[in-house]
């Protein structure tokens, strides 16, 4: 029996459980850990998930899941992302993605992974919402189309 106040075994546990490829949302990951004696909260798996760097993913049965960065990378473009954006805009500065909660993470990624390519600085991610910055201000409508293509499944030109 796990001590349910030992964070160290709590995350040895839920990285075991991430590696199983099978728990799609937190509460999936509250429940095994409980079956484990852990006490825990969705508060709690949130922390650890971040804790550990992991990230949601569409597994190849298209199902949306939590992996560990080190177990995706690196990141092909997964099916079906562009089915978890519902809107991409820009304010003259900055690019925001707004995309289905717990998603922005992934959207984050496929974009800095194209960063080069797309020219921007980098992205930060939310759960539902990225801030993508531009290298320059000068297209951000073109950016935008770029980064559209990117997360709908095309290259970024």
């Amino acid at each position: 029996m796990a001590d349910r106040n030992d964070t160290a075994a709590r995350l040895q546990a839920l990285r075991k459980l991430l590696s199983r490829e099978d728990s799609s949302t937190q509460d999936e990951l509250r429940s095994e850990l409980e079956k484990l004696d852990f006490e825990v909260n969705q508060s709690t798996i949130s922390r650890d998930l971040r804790k550990l760097g992991a990230i949601k993913v569409i597994d190849p049965s298209g199902m949306t899941v939590y992996r560990l960065v080190e177990e995706v990378a690196p990141l092909r473009q997964p099916a079906g992302l562009g089915s978890l954006i519902t809107d991409i805009d820009h304010n003259g500065a900055m690019i925001v993605v707004h995309s289905t909660p717990g998603s922005a993470s992934l959207a984050a990624r496929v974009i800095d992974q194209n960063r080069m390519t797309l020219g921007i600085l980098g992205t930060i991610a939310g759960d539902d919402t990225v801030f993508v910055c531009p290298r320059s201000t000068r297209d951000l409508d073109g950016l935008v189309r770029k980064v559209e293509r990117l997360l709908s499944g095309a290259q970024a030109d």
